[in-house]
């Protein structure tokens, strides 16, 4: 113990470094599991879709949709998303998971779906990006 608080004598900023670390760990887990969604790598997207007919909401640009988009994936643009759309409000109670293409606008969508009342939403990690990288199919063209 005498060893420790020698240590922390010695080394503040390495100590008050390392606090820092930990403190925005747990901040961030807390923030985590608070949330209201969940993020879904490629092969559990697959399973949301298979066993619970999870809803894909593509909030790519139509260009983008168009050039590949998941098998049976909605096009909901990201400038133009509206929680109350009404083929989103009659799948309030179904899961639904959001993608683009990098996975970084997916999540601001997820937070507005949950703040809207929907019961299960989860983003595709990594986007499209992701998804092609584990070499899964993408459709071709409008649905």
């Amino acid at each position: 113990m005498d060893r420790l608080t020698t240590f922390i004598a010695n080394n503040p900023v390495l100590v008050g470094v390392f606090v820092a670390l930990i403190v925005a760990l747990v901040v961030t887990e807390i923030r985590r599991t608070r949330r209201g969604w969940k993020e879904l790598g490629s092969a559990e997207l697959t399973r949301a879709i298979n066993s619970e007919d999870a809803l894909v909401i593509d909030i790519s640009p139509p260009g983008d949709y168009e050039k590949g988009h998941i098998l049976g994936a909605r096009n909901h643009p990201y400038t133009q998303f509206d929680p109350a759309h009404k083929e989103l409000a009659t799948a309030r109670e179904r899961h639904l998971a959001i993608c683009c293409t990098d996975g970084y606008k997916s999540s601001e969508i997820a937070g507005r779906l949950v703040q809207a009342g929907f019961a299960k939403v989860s983003i595709l990690r990594g986007g499209l990006q992701s998804w092609r990288q584990d070499n899964l199919p993408l459709q071709k063209g409008r649905r």
